[in-house]
C-alpha cells in the first residue's frame, strides 16, 4: 500500500516510523506550513522519505504533484489545513484522518484540553474517512484512553501520542485488508470546539472550585499556564488541588483563605482551591514580591 503522509508533532513522527518499520511504502511526508516542531521533518529525512512542505495543499500544483505520486492512500496526523474535495479523492482508499477525540464529540481543536476542562474521565482518539465537514466523517476504528482525577494536560498528551502509532498502524491494516466497517456519524449529536486562543488561560475566581481545578491542569505545561494577577504583575499557576467534599460557601472570590505546608488556599465562587506550584517572572516559590504578595491577598 502507498501512503502519502500529512502530519506534525511527535504522535505524527512516531505514527511515520512506525508505518515505516512494518514495511509500508510512503510516497512522502507533508509538513505544515508553519511546523509546530521538527520532529516529523527529521524522522522523514533520516528514513529518505521525500518531503513536501505547500502553502495551500488544495492548489492546482500540489494536486497535480499527489495525483502523480499515485497513492492507494492518504493519512493526516495533526496536518492543518482543511481539505477540499478533490485532494480527498486523490487517493484510490480515501483520505483518513487521526484524531484526538471521541468522535462525534470533541470535533475541532485543542480537544485535550477542552476534555480536561470539561472533567472527562476519558478521551478517545479516533481514525475516520476525511469528507468535506470538520471531523464528521465516517468512523473506521475509536478507541479509548481514561484520564484520571489528578491527571495534566502534559500526561493526557503523553498518552495520546503513545498511543496514536497503534491506532495508526491498526487503521492502515484493516484498510489494506478491506475488513474494516465503516461507522456513519451523526449530524444530530456531537461538539465542536474551537482552538483556545490568548485571553483563555485567565481564571475568574468567581468560577467554581471543579471548574477552577479543571482549567489550571488542562493549560498546565506545555501548554500556556494559567493566569491570575497580583499588585498589577502575573502570577502563572501550574498546579493546584481540589477536594470535593470542602464545604460549599459564599464569601470574596479570590481571597485568601489560609496559609498551607503544600500551598495557598483561595476562595473561589462556590469552595477553596490550593494553588500548589506558581510563578512570577520565571522564580517558582518565594523568590519574586508578587509571588509574596499571594499571602497578603489575590484579585482579577
Amino acid at each position: 500500500m502507498k501512503i502519502i503522509f500529512f502530519g506534525d508533532s511527535r504522535w505524527a513522527s512516531k505514527s511515520l516510523i512506525r508505518l515505516v518499520s512494518e514495511g509500508r511504502e510512503i510516497l512522502g511526508v507533508v509538513l505544515r506550513r508553519q511546523p509546530s516542531d521538527d520532529s516529523l521533518e527529521l524522522a522523514a529525512r533520516e528514513m529518505g522519505i521525500d518531503i513536501y512542505q505547500p502553502e495551500r495543499c488544495n492548489s492546482e500544483d500540489f494536486l497535480k504533484t499527489v495525483k502523480a505520486l499515485s497513492p492507494d492512500l492518504n493519512i493526516s496526523v495533526s496536518y492543518d489545513q482543511i481539505l477540499k474535495k478533490p485532494i480527498i479523492k486523490s487517493a484510490r482508499e480515501g483520505f483518513i484522518n487521526f484524531h484526538a477525540g471521541k468522535l462525534p464529540y470533541y470535533r475541532g481543536r485543542n480537544v485535550i484540553n477542552w476534555a480536561i476542562i470539561n472533567g472527562e474521565k476519558e478521551i478517545g482518539i479516533s481514525a475516520h474517512f476525511i469528507d468535506e465537514g470538520i471531523d464528521t466523517g465516517d468512523i473506521i476504528l475509536q478507541k479509548t484512553l481514561p484520564i484520571r482525577w489528578e491527571d495534566t494536560y502534559a500526561e493526557v498528551l503523553i498518552n495520546v501520542i503513545e498511543n496514536f502509532p497503534d491506532l495508526v498502524s491498526e487503521t492502515v491494516s484493516l484498510i489494506d485488508s478491506g475488513q474494516f466497517r465503516r461507522k456513519k456519524q451523526s449530524h444530530l449529536i456531537g461538539t465542536y470546539y474551537p482552538a483556545r486562543l490568548p485571553g483563555d488561560e485567565w481564571i475568574d475566581w468567581r468560577e467554581t472550585s471543579l471548574h477552577i481545578y479543571n482549567k489550571i491542569r488542562a493549560i498546565s505545561q506545555p501548554g500556556p499556564g494559567a493566569r491570575t494577577v497580583v499588585d498589577g504583575k502575573t502570577i502563572v499557576i501550574w498546579k493546584s488541588t481540589y477536594d470535593p467534599k470542602w464545604p460549599l460557601y459564599n464569601a470574596i472570590p479570590g481571597a485568601i483563605i489560609g496559609i498551607e505546608t503544600d500551598g495557598i488556599r483561595v476562595k473561589t465562587g462556590d469552595s477553596t482551591i490550593v494553588l500548589n506550584e506558581y510563578e512570577s517572572s520565571g522564580a517558582i516559590g518565594e523568590d519574586d514580591k508578587a509571588v509574596k504578595a499571594l499571602k497578603s491577598g489575590i484579585r482579577k
